[in-house]
């Protein structure tokens, strides 16, 4: 089917390998028949053909070699797929020749206008550094170059080639850190945490640590009697001036807060350790609430915030204390799971809570989970050591477990008794004499061991039992495991030194045994112990000390937490899960004791401006200058260059701006860049916009010209006629990103002269051209104001514009006495001199289509500025290309003198770049 000349049963056949692929059966033997198709003209063939490359690009390295050329030429393709694709599947091919063809393709990548080709070339750059290190300084070149990209889609990308490339070039990130933080809401998951816990290791090397504030507190908070007032004032200034937070600290803060609501679980965790390493203690306890919340997800996600849980809980317990409920173990929780509830719960024990708990561990103790039981009966030991209220009853209750039919929950009693008996052995001697009557049902080599090793640490409180004890492991020496054969010889030597009268002929017996035994540990023990405690003529000097050496005093054991070594690694990583350290683990830096020069992270806006100009390759209309970032972070860091004539002239205009403009952003696009260049063209005042309105018809003049945009008019009857084109990328995510970009571009722009000259703004002049294009989307302004509209018979052409657009009906006499949200930029279709008096504007209402889910909603406002009717306007001719497809509007049989009507329809472009032509 590959052979065929038929595109059709070519692209059957690609779907099916591409299915076998997805099914994970090998499709490599199939590798040089696809090859061939890689210059299909068919784009559907073309995409699965490199769908499949991409997957076996690096396994067929030498037949992939043989279409490099292809590859070349399809980096020029006009689908922004295919470019990124072909740079994709040359990136795979990991040999070292075709270097510097890959650093060519990835620098042209790096300059596309599409920010998913550019996404493409930050993952790019990683794979080329991983194959020719010596590229590092070029790549750094391009990685400072993708980081002013102001591209949600690009940001994650580029970061993480900064992780693999250069992380401790912290230089490059200065200029870009505002941005990033601003951005982080709006950048796919998987950046945001590649951003998140990149902008933690700088912050940690940036700012000085926030924690000094509360030692420094906690240091003056006492007061003394005889202190006179001024030097308690003092003091207080002191304490005030210790700490201020720094306003870019605070904006990352502020910023990866709302992203603790994310529903994806590696987001909250990377906000989680954010909080957990840069952020005040006091504010720390914000996000156990969040990770409390994922331990409701599967299995492996409860495993890794349980992980990071245990360990801030060892720390600081009041992060977790009100949600102690939550850690309470299920019956359906595997094995792994129930044992770090089991350890967070040991932890966050205290005086208040521990009959509670301990009651809950009665519970686990009876657990089917012989792993678990034991577990929990080392957790009780713990609260017994911590706590020393319930010291005693938890002892109590494990040598009640002593009874238990169990032998696995009986043998951790025993260990853990013997750890609590060495903090307090004095008071302890009959739970000894117990454990020791025990020994001949006991058969776990733990629990014999901790026995006997008791026994004989204690001998001289239970000297009737010592012996006979002795005795009885004697006979069942040579069955005995090499742990509990230590331990025998171990007694029979503290007998042999403090009760040799009764024990000399059952240590010598013992030590006879040791000697033939088939552990050489075993032998080795037995030779040292003669020569240690037996006298004789080859004796050395250490048998005077032998009493000293084996009865010494031995500290007793302390009962800690695994988790407590793990916090010197950073919370949410693979070494911190491993506890260990992990190849390319970048360790957290100590705080700096001077805060560096906070300056370095200032931006020139006219800079960056032309920066991003420059990369756009194409002339764009002057915009007012705008700060970069929100306006909330401009309240906190009013150091930075702010125009204060637009902050004080639109200061009220803002206000109702924000209030009534949300309800129209929730149909448009719903990025914090689209939303932030609402708010910044809701400024502009009347007045700016009528000082600039030449420079503004003169640079989309230029604009439409470069684009080769041809106009047409005609006359017919009683109607005049215009040529409407249009132009709409193959995709909705293609036109969404690209808009994006553009939206983005015009947020830094340098100032432009205010000129304060009283103008209509009606009067403003427009191009004089006829042609709709959709990748012109930063022409077009989806912002909307609130407008009070009085009641009227005949409104004004701009609310009607709006009324029509939603109502869909033809009528231009309406009442309205509401507020309704219009429009206030769209461009001129027809100038009222080319169309003998008939002028009409358009513009993109960015609402989903209500004529289909692949038509384009267009609304074009027709108006009479004539002093005579024009009747029956509509649509005559249209010259569509092929597949694609028109919704034309309902004809208009009057229009009154100065009258003005909205109409609506919807264009299928069909993913082509063609434009559709029609006449009115």
């Amino acid at each position: 089917m590959l052979e065929s000349s038929k595109d059709s049963a070519k692209l059957d056949a690609m779907k099916r390998i591409v299915g076998m692929i997805g099914k994970g059966k090998n499709a490599s033997e199939l590798f040089p028949a696809v090859v061939k198709n890689v210059a299909s003209k068919n784009i559907e063939i073309k995409k699965l053909v490199y769908v499949y490359l991409m997957r076996y690009a690096e396994e067929q390295q030498d037949l992939a070699l043989l279409s490099i050329s292809t590859f070349q030429r399809a980096l020029k393709d006009p689908n922004q797929l295919i470019r990124a694709s072909a740079l994709r599947v040359l990136s795979s091919i990991r040999v070292p020749i075709i270097v510097p063809i890959m650093m060519l393709a990835i620098k042209e990548a790096s300059s596309d206008l599409s920010p998913y080709v550019r996404k493409n070339a930050a993952h790019a750059i990683q794979k080329l550094y991983s194959l020719d290190p010596e590229q590092k300084e070029m790549l750094i070149e391009v990685i400072e170059k993708l980081l002013k990209d102001r591209s949600t889609l690009v940001a994650g990308s580029v970061v993480m080639a900064f992780e693999e490339v250069c992380p401790d070039r912290i230089d490059l990130i200065h200029k870009n850190y505002r941005k990033l933080c601003n951005l982080l809401v709006d950048v796919e998951e998987w950046g945001q945490v590649v951003i998140i816990h990149m902008l933690t290791r700088y912050a940690r090397t940036q700012f000085v640590s926030p924690w000094k504030n509360d030692e420094v507190v906690e240091e003056y908070s006492e007061n003394n009697f005889y202190e006179s007032d001024e030097e308690q004032k003092e003091k207080d200034r002191k304490v005030k001036n210790t700490y201020t937070m720094d306003p870019d600290h605070r904006l990352l803060l502020r910023n990866t807060k709302p992203l603790l609501q994310s529903r994806n679980a590696a987001v909250v965790m990377a906000v989680a350790q954010l909080y957990w390493h840069s952020a005040p203690k006091s504010e720390a306890g914000l996000v156990s609430k969040s990770l409390v919340r994922l331990l409701r997800s599967n299995r492996e996600v409860q495993y890794i915030v349980l992980q990071n849980i245990a360990t801030m809980s060892i720390q600081r317990k009041g992060m977790f204390e009100p949600y102690m409920k939550s850690f309470y173990v299920r019956s359906t929780d595997p094995t792994m799971i129930k044992t770090l509830k089991l350890e967070i719960l040991t932890n966050l024990a205290n005086e208040a809570n521990i009959s509670t708990l301990l009651r809950e561990f009665q519970t686990y103790v009876k657990s089917q989970d012989k792993q678990f039981a034991a577990a929990t009966i080392q957790a009780i030991g713990r609260c017994a050591t911590n706590i020393t209220e319930v010291t005693d009853t938890c002892l109590n209750g494990l040598v009640c477990l002593l009874s238990n039919r169990d032998e696995i929950v009986v043998a951790e009693s025993v260990v853990v008794i013997k750890k609590l008996l060495q903090t307090q052995p004095a008071h302890h001697g009959e739970i000894i004499k117990h454990m020791a009557k025990l020994l001949d049902n006991i058969t776990v080599p733990v629990a014999r061991a901790s026995i006997l090793w008791l026994i004989g640490e204690y001998c001289e409180r239970v000297p009737k039992i010592a012996p006979d004890v002795l005795r009885k492991t004697a006979k069942t020496f040579t069955n005995e495991d090499d742990l509990v054969k230590l331990q025998i010889l171990n007694l029979g030597t503290k007998l042999y030194l403090t009760n040799s009268k009764q024990t000399k002929l059952l240590t010598q017996y013992v030590l006879n045994l040791g000697k033939y035994d088939q552990s050489y540990d075993i032998r080795d023990r037995t030779r040292f112990i003669r020569q240690l405690i037996v006298p004789n003529e080859k004796s050395g000097a250490l048998s005077k000390y032998a009493k000293k050496i084996f009865l010494a005093q031995k500290p007793a054991p302390l009962l800690e937490s695994p988790f407590k070594d793990r916090d010197h690694f950073q919370l949410g990583t693979l070494s911190h899960t491993l506890n260990s350290r992990a190849t390319g683990y970048l360790e957290l830096s100590d705080w700096p004791e001077v805060a560096p020069d906070p300056s370095v992270r200032n931006v020139d806006v006219a800079e960056s401006a032309k920066e991003w100009t420059g990369i756009l390759g194409k002339t764009k209309k002057e915009k007012p200058a705008e700060k970069f970032y929100s306006e909330s972070e401009e309240e906190e860091d009013e150091s930075a260059s702010t125009s204060s004539s637009e902050s004080e002239s639109g200061s009220e205009s803002e206000k109702e701006d924000k209030e009534e403009g949300s309800s129209d952003d929730s149909s448009g696009s719903s990025s914090s860049e689209a939303s932030s260049d609402t708010e910044s063209e809701s400024k502009e005042s009347a007045a700016k916009k009528t000082s600039r309105a030449a420079d503004e018809s003169d640079s989309e003049n230029i604009k439409r010209k470069a684009k080769g945009i041809s106009k047409e008019s005609s006359t017919s009857g009683s109607s005049d006629t215009e040529s409407v084109s249009s132009e709409e990328s193959s995709s909705d995510s293609k036109s969404e990103s690209d808009s994006k970009s553009d939206f983005e571009s015009g947020k830094s722009r340098s100032p432009t002269s205010s000129k304060k000259e009283e103008k209509p703004v009606q009067d403003r002049k427009a191009p004089n051209k006829q042609d709709v294009y959709l990748l012109d989307l930063d022409d077009f302004c989806p912002v909307t104001t609130p407008v009070a509209v009085p009641t009227a018979a005949v409104l004004s052409p701009s609310v009607t514009a709006d009324l029509e657009g939603l109502s869909l009906s033809s009528s231009s006499v309406i009442d309205v006495t509401t507020q309704v949200s219009v429009p206030t930029k769209t461009h001129e279709l027809l100038h009222r001199m080319s169309g003998k008096g008939l002028a009409a504007h358009y513009h993109f209402s960015r609402q989903p289509g209500i004529f289909g889910d692949r038509m384009v909603f267009v609304q074009v406002t027709v108006t009479n500025t004539t002093d005579q009717k024009i009747e029956n306007i509509h649509i005559k001719e249209k010259k569509l290309p092929p597949g694609m497809r028109m919704h034309e509007f309902n004809p208009i049989e009057c229009l009154e003198p100065a009258g003005s009507i909205t109409v609506s329809m919807g264009i299928d472009f069909c993913d082509s770049t063609q434009m559709a032509s029609f006449q009115l």
